[in-house]
């Protein structure tokens, strides 16, 4: 591609901002391309302050492909427990899997090759070959979007093939093939710290000379989005059921959300419920209808927890039963104790959490 000096200078521009404030960062400090893999995954939907403990607790008990890729799945979900979004988790489970098989063991330097493993699409695989091997490939992801939109005035709407291929083209446009990484680097920190979504400080940000929407004094204009994410609310009642120091729970398989992630037992219902109406269901009944006196104590109700596509409203019941009905036989039973050793979705940790604080 022929580059102009101007769009070069762009890139000196972030470069020479960057070096001077960028934060510092584990995996910045490395041209490890399995540790920059594992910290792009966590921060695809984390924020850097949430994700950097758990990027340490899981490159720690997790080095290498090797041991990432011979640990079983429930501790690798364990690990990546309280992240949310565990397809993640499993995809880098399966792509370390493959890495062993299909490479010897060795993380792929090509391009094609880092972007045919599980769960790494166009952007993380630009992000692992520039940052570990300086190649010229350029990175877009929301921050370069917001970053490239109000540099460029670009209206094109950022959620259409349109708008993603000729944001790649500016994305390229402005790369400095000899400093890609680098450059990377800069313009994703750039909209991460500067070119933020709500008020930017445009007064101080290092562009403000070349960019466009500033100019015109329309900053908040992009970038533009032309579809809203439709979302649909789901009801769930969970039922902490114990009998002497027992409990059970449940492995969630198929492909609805938290897949391989353990729960407890549970009942969906179409509409907010409270629990004599839970009661009168006949999941209810199949459930614990032979289970006798039961001493009900209810947790939390109506907690909302907010995924990418859906929105769900949820209820917890602490019930001690009389005696164990055959429905239970369908479910793991384990100790009360030893529920810490399963991973399960972050709607259940917060519910254990506030438990042992006695809610």
């Amino acid at each position: 591609m022929l580059q102009y000096e101007s769009e070069l200078e762009i890139s000196r521009i972030l470069v020479e901002w960057y070096e001077t404030y960028k934060r510092e960062l584990p995996w910045r400090e490395t041209r490890d391309p399995y540790i920059i893999w594992i910290s792009e995954i966590i921060l695809q939907q984390t924020r850097v302050v949430q994700g950097l403990e758990y990027f340490l607790r899981f490159t720690e008990r997790f080095p290498d492909v090797a041991s990432l890729a011979v640990a079983e799945e429930d501790e690798v979900l364990k690990y990546w427990q309280g992240l949310g979004y565990y397809s993640r988790a499993r995809n880098l489970h399966a792509a370390a899997k493959s890495i062993m098989e299909r490479f010897n063991g060795v993380f792929p330097e090509n391009y094609k090759e880092v972007l045919s493993l599980k769960g790494i699409g166009e952007y993380t695989a630009a992000a692992i070959v520039s940052f570990a091997w300086n190649q010229p490939c350029p990175v877009v992801d929301g921050n370069v979007y917001r970053v490239l939109s109000r540099l460029f005035a670009v209206d094109t709407p950022i959620d259409t093939t349109k708008g993603k291929k000729q944001f790649a083209e500016l994305a390229g446009m402005i790369l400095d093939p000899k400093n890609a990484g680098t450059h990377n680097q800069a313009i994703m920190e750039l909209g991460a710290l500067q070119c933020v979504p709500q008020n930017p400080d445009c007064g101080v940000c290092p562009l403000k000379d070349k960019c466009v929407a500033f100019a015109s004094g329309n900053v908040q204009a992009y970038p533009v989005k032309q579809n809203k994410t439709k979302t649909r609310d789901r009801y769930f009642h969970y039922l902490y059921i114990i009998y002497k120091e027992q409990t059970w729970m449940n492995r969630r398989t198929g492909k609805d959300i938290w897949t391989g992630l353990y729960e407890f037992p549970l009942i969906e219902t179409d509409h907010a419920m409270d629990f004599s109406g839970l009661c009168e269901t006949q999941a209810f009944r199949n459930l614990l209808g032979d289970a006798g006196k039961l001493s009900i104590t209810q947790g939390l109700s109506n907690v909302k927890h907010t995924l990418s596509h859906q929105i769900l409203y949820a209820s917890f019941y602490q019930i001690e039963i009389e005696q164990v009905p055959e429905s239970l036989g369908n479910y793991l039973s384990l100790p009360c104790r030893d529920i810490e050793k399963y991973a399960v979705p972050r709607l259940i940790h917060i519910y254990l959490e506030k438990l042992n604080g006695n809610l």
